[in-house]
């Protein structure tokens, strides 16, 4: 679709974008985010398409026979004004003779059943922001009395600008939207300016028992570029720079939009972060040995800061020794946290590594610990060769960095560090925004897969490989697999508690700030068979800064994407994915067991552990809780547990004595049955 502007307007927006920039993006990139940046309001009527979705199939519906009902109205701002296709004219809720409270609905009757995809909302025109809606419940219906759970739900940021909600297609009738609060919590009406749907004109559900299925959308007022599931209550800590939409600017800034998200609520928040005064964009993130989020660098590339989920706090810990920009990072088997490269920020040269000591505070450079090993062949040269290792802390406060690059190494933290060679990823080539999880740590087994030769216009590959780990400073076994389904760049992998591993979303040609050849179906890599089966389709494209993560409830969300100011391609959702083993053969709700006590919520690796469920299992398995950014988690793992003894539904386990396998921290335990996974209870792991 193209967007038509004036060459004027282009250069404004290119030059209200790019007047401070650093950050030495490429001419290329550069180029990209100076294209056609209209506001999203200005282009209403043109951005009513396919392209705001990215899926062909979907258009716009015929709104004259439409009727629209509202629970209040004040007088002169009638409902019909919510879908007269006229942005100047708004309903508003009753504010005389009787101020009406949240929350407002809006009703609409589209007099036939449509297969719906998405939802705009049109924020008043007029130079006012009052009652723009900020909280709010989507809901759809076929007879307008039956509305099951919502479509989608959230928290919209607030300005005058489109928004979306995207979700799984549902047949409906009727549309409902539920404004909780307003936007900036100024009024306590609700004003509309024009409400809209997109369709596809057919659509035949996947069996959930063999493909899982998507749940309701989650609207954020910022993008998910970076998150970290907190440990305790499950809730989802989401960021994105400076600007809940854009990340381009002089590197001074000092804050951080972020968003919450809590599950048990379904609630979103919003808050800017300014006590650690750092913009927490294209940072280094592991989660510490007590689990908190550890966030190193990127827009401020010098700073570090912590999240206390027990507080609710952020702290500004010491600097590091190199500024860095998309650095790896990864928790050590000692608690210590390493990082290495980030030549995205902070400078271009030979960025060797570094360890953070939590204990004392301090970060100490390791002059050994050589990134020139382990940079791969991009086209861009440094700016882009040492960006995100996959880096997998390992026995004996070990290191393997499996990629991207094609040469993989081992680095240790003796002394001023080492570094040592230990081989190629097989017949690989660099896979630069690929990834690689670690989904049996008691084996040592890592699945590596996708990425291309360069971060950016490079296709991409679906190329497979099995690392597996033995000691330190030994070569890894490396079997190629059969290849993924798709070609994949930038997107994301999620460890399973069954073991098999979701690989959501990318692109099949890397083009960072772009929604073009993007793979909507993701998959699921079964390690038994070594093989990989689609599954049911997202609903927004998950490309570039999009990020996944596995919830304690064993779904997985999925969000974010874009972060280019006023583009086509900012995606402020996420989604639940709920994997097949929560379903039965006929597609309704699996039985899965519930822990109903565990001997001990801390203790060190080694220990045994006593556990009653409310039913038989099969398995006990450990998955250690992660943190996301720009489709790399270096956290998460897998342990499956053995069993000791049982007596009735009582189990004990073995903890593996192994802190390479066992990084202290946060876990989440779940019971199995068949390979159908309890709710996790937390348990901290120390060493």
């Amino acid at each position: 679709m193209k967007f038509l502007t004036s060459a004027a307007a282009v250069a404004a927006a290119a030059a209200a974008l790019f007047s401070s920039v650093a950050n030495g993006l490429s001419e290329d990139e550069m180029a990209r985010l100076a294209q056609d940046r209209p506001s999203r309001t200005d282009s209403y009527i043109q951005k009513m398409d396919m392209a705001l979705y990215g899926v062909s199939t979907q258009s716009g519906v015929d709104r004259s026979t439409w009727t629209v009902n509202a629970d209040s109205s004040q007088s002169g701002y009638p409902p019909q004004y919510a879908i007269d296709s006229n942005i100047s004219t708004i309903w508003e809720s009753e504010q005389t003779p009787v101020m009406t409270q949240y929350p407002h609905n809006l009703t609409i009757d589209m007099k036939q059943n449509y297969f719906v995809t998405g939802v705009t909302y049109l924020p008043r025109q007029d130079g006012q922001l009052n009652g723009t809606v900020g909280q709010h419940i989507i809901e759809l219906s076929t007879d307008g009395i039956n509305w099951g759970k919502p479509a989608a739900f959230g928290t919209w940021y607030d300005d005058n600008e489109l928004k979306t909600a995207n979700f799984s297609t549902t047949q409906a009738r009727y549309l409902r939207l539920r404004a909780l609060s307003d936007s900036g919590n100024r009024v306590p009406y609700s004003s509309v300016a024009d409400i809209n749907v997109y369709t596809v004109p057919s659509y035949t559900a996947p069996n959930p028992a063999a493909s899982g299925a998507f749940g309701s959308s989650i609207d954020f007022p910022t993008i998910m570029v970076a998150a970290a599931v907190l440990h305790g209550t499950g809730k989802v800590l989401a960021w994105s720079s400076w600007e809940f939409d854009q990340f381009l600017q002089s590197n001074s800034a000092g804050f951080t939009y972020t968003t919450t998200y809590d599950p048990a609520s379904q609630s979103v928040s919003e808050r800017i972060v300014v006590e650690t005064g750092h913009d927490m964009f294209c940072p280094g993130l592991s989660l510490d040995s007590l689990g908190r989020p550890i966030v190193t660098g990127g827009n401020n590339a010098y700073k570090t800061s912590m999240y206390d989920p027990s507080t609710d706090a952020w702290t500004a810990l010491a600097k590091m020794t190199v500024a860095r920009g998309y650095q790896g990072q990864t928790t050590l088997s000692d608690g210590r946290i390493f990082t290495i490269g980030g030549s995205f920020n902070g400078g271009q040269f030979l960025k060797n590594g570094e360890v953070y000591d939590p204990k004392t505070n301090t970060w100490t450079y390791l002059s050994g610990c050589l990134v020139q090993p382990m940079l791969t062949a991009d086209t861009a040269g440094l700016y882009r060769a040492d960006n995100h290792g996959w880096l997998f802390g390992w026995r004996n406060d070990s290191v393997f960095q499996a990629g991207p690059s094609r040469n993989m190494n081992w680095y240790t933290m003796t002394g001023n560090g080492t570094q040592a060679a230990a081989g190629v990823r097989g017949n690989d080539a660099d896979a630069m925004n690929g990834n690689a999880v670690m989904y049996d740590a008691s084996q040592g087994l890592i699945l590596a897969v996708g990425g291309a030769p360069d971060y950016d216009n490079s296709s991409a590959t679906s190329n497979a490989n099995i690392i597996q780990l033995g000691n330190p400073g030994t070569a890894p076994k490396v079997t190629q697999i059969a290849n993924m389904k798709y070609p994949r760049a930038f997107a994301n992998s999620v460890i399973l508690p069954d073991g098999h591993v979701l690989i959501l979303g990318g692109q099949t040609y890397a083009v960072t700030f772009t929604d073009t050849n993007a793979v909507l179906v993701p998959e699921i890599f079964n390690p038994t068979t070594l093989t990989f089966t689609p599954v049911a389709s997202l609903a927004s494209i998950r490309t570039y800064h999009s990020t996944a993560l596995l919830l304690p409830d064993a779904s997985v969300i999925i969000g974010g994407g874009g972060l280019c100011g006023n583009c086509t391609v900012n995606h402020f959702d996420a989604q639940i994915y709920y994997p097949p083993y929560f379903y039965n053969s006929a597609g309704g709700p699996s039985v899965r067991p519930v822990i109903n006590s565990v001997s001990a919520t801390t203790f060190a690796v080694g220990a045994k552990l006593t556990v009653t469920v409310n039913m038989a299992i099969s398995r006990m398995t450990l998955m250690r809780y992660g943190s996301a950014t720009h489709a790399l988690d270096t956290d998460q793992r897998r342990v499956p547990l053995t069993t000791l003894s049982s007596s009735g539904t009582t189990y004990t386990v073995q903890i593996p004595n192994d802190t390479g396998v066992m990084i202290p921290g946060a876990w989440m335990l779940f019971a199995m049955v068949n390979g159908v996974p309890s709710v996790a209870t937390t348990v901290m792991v120390t060493n």
